[in-house]
């Protein structure tokens, strides 16, 4: 490889940044032990220390598996997850008695629990993106995939509560000592799914036949797959009891179908159903309780949860006030009182974290989550097949979304969810599938800054992509006769 175009790779640019990523980690350990302790200890770094070589690991895969990827990418996550191990590590200190935090060892807690599911989940994407070499190859296995995240979705709703209900969401399947979320993992596959379904269908679902306000709306007969997918979201809302993996997979559908068709008509449809849906929901629960009650209760908290504020209004009553007692800089790291927010370290992570951290830590916060939508979707604006855009669309989509849902409940915007924050929140389930999440963004970002003459062309059942870096996109028409 000639001087150039190892330059053109970008790495030791990730490097470097992944070096300054380790001096703020380094810097709110040491701040948070000097706040909660009076002292910072000897091995306060240790636990930086090993993220510093989990993600020097990483950052080495890439080199060899994705060498054209973004370099922005990698060290944006990991310092947000590197601040979910601190965080979590300040928590463990919180709950322990001020005499004997010094003598607290660093290999134990939540904050050493999620570090070794860093380490898992970034393996996990290692190998993902070692086995999936052309994000293409993936449409080969659309409807499975498709298939798969489907039984993954309805899996905690079909068990008893006892199996699958944490805090009224149905959303997990436990386990002895350990629970899973199989839904973190259904939004990788489906998001496959939709991408190869509105490559191939993309034609048909851009016709117009009305015109009204301006914006062209499509034929009625092809709103049959935007209405099944709203079907399965408030099976989703009133089964799983829960608005936002409702919300979650029901936008992912219609994003992804506004980046394949370009026409606002099938958002402004999307919002004017799931709206709808969630109104009808929550009148059916007032009227008839039943299966609509969950939700119509978190609505009505989520209205005015001063009404409540000891029982059903009380995780998102502190919620407000730990944000509230932040103000604009916060009280400093490891001097707030994060442990007074109920679960904050899962759902309520980000409250915590802005009592002591403030209003600009947290903007500062959402703008590096923005960083990796934004790269995310330079990657799906860049690569040149119609799959790798819509997919990396979506993958980029799916992470904006759920920042959106878990800080939008937190903060009273819409009502609470059983959502995680990513790569902030503790638990592996989440860590590990946004983790895999970030391993195929990767790999379709080094495909679309890939120098041209790159890979082999992949049939998608009467779609022909052209190479990640190569010539452009080339799209067979299809008869009409023949999509169906």
């Amino acid at each position: 490889m000639s001087a150039p175009a190892r330059q053109g790779t970008r790495r030791n640019t990730e490097l470097g940044l992944l070096l300054f990523v380790a001096v703020i980690l380094l810097v709110y350990a040491a701040v948070v032990e000097g706040n909660a302790i009076g002292e910072v200890t000897p091995d306060f770094w240790v636990q930086i220390a090993v993220l510093a070589v989990i993600f020097g690991l990483a950052h080495m895969a890439i080199r060899f598996l994705a060498p054209y990827a973004d370099p922005v990418i990698l060290p944006a996550v990991a310092l947000i997850n590197g601040l979910g191990v601190a965080f979590l590590r300040r928590l463990d200190l919180a709950r322990v008695k001020a005499p004997e935090r010094a003598e607290l060892s660093v290999f134990g807690g939540d904050g050493f629990r999620q570090l070794g599911w860093t380490a898992a989940a970034i393996v996990g994407a290692v190998v993902l993106m070692a086995i999936v070499r052309d994000h293409r190859s993936l449409s080969r296995y659309a409807y499975t995939l498709g298939l798969t995240g489907i039984v993954l979705v309805l899996i905690p709703a079909v068990l008893p509560a006892r199996y699958s209900s944490i805090n009224g969401a149905k959303l997990w399947i436990k386990f002895p000592g350990f629970s899973i979320q199989p839904g973190e993992f259904a939004k990788i596959c489906l998001l496959v799914f939709f991408a190869y379904y509105l490559v191939r269908k993309r034609e048909v679902l851009s016709l117009a036949s009305k015109r009204f306000l301006g914006i062209d709306f499509p034929r009625g007969r092809d709103l049959g797959p935007v209405v099944a997918v709203w079907l399965m979201s408030l099976l989703v809302l009133i089964f799983e009891k829960d608005l936002g993996t409702s919300l979650m997979y029901f936008g992912l559908f219609v994003v992804t179908l506004y980046i394949a068709t370009e026409r606002v008509s099938w958002l402004i449809i999307g919002l004017g159903l799931f709206f709808g849906g969630a109104f009808l929901a929550y009148f059916l629960g007032k009227a008839v309780g039943g299966p609509f009650l969950n939700f119509s209760e978190r609505a009505t908290t989520w209205l005015d949860p001063f009404a409540d504020a000891d029982n059903k209004g009380y995780q998102l009553v502190q919620s407000l006030l730990g944000l509230g007692t932040g103000g604009l800089t916060g009280a400093g790291p490891g001097a707030g009182q994060p442990t007074k927010v109920p679960e904050v370290r899962t759902d309520f992570i980000f409250s915590g974290m802005g009592e002591e951290i403030g209003l600009f830590g947290l903007t500062a916060l959402l703008i590096v989550y923005l960083l990796i939508v934004e790269r995310g979707l330079r990657a799906a604006i860049n690569v040149r097949d119609s799959f790798g855009k819509l997919f990396a669309g979506g993958l980029a989509f799916t992470i904006g979304l759920q920042v959106f849902v878990i800080v939008g409940g937190i903060s009273q915007l819409i009502p609470l969810t059983g959502q995680t924050t990513p790569f902030l929140s503790a638990g592996g389930s989440s860590l590990v599938a946004n983790w895999l999440l970030i391993g195929l963004l990767l790999r379709i970002s080094d495909a679309s800054r890939r120098p041209a003459g790159g890979s082999p062309s992949v049939n998608l059942g009467g779609v022909s992509t052209g190479g990640g870096g190569g010539a452009p996109v080339q799209i067979k028409e299809l008869p009409t006769e023949v999509v169906r």
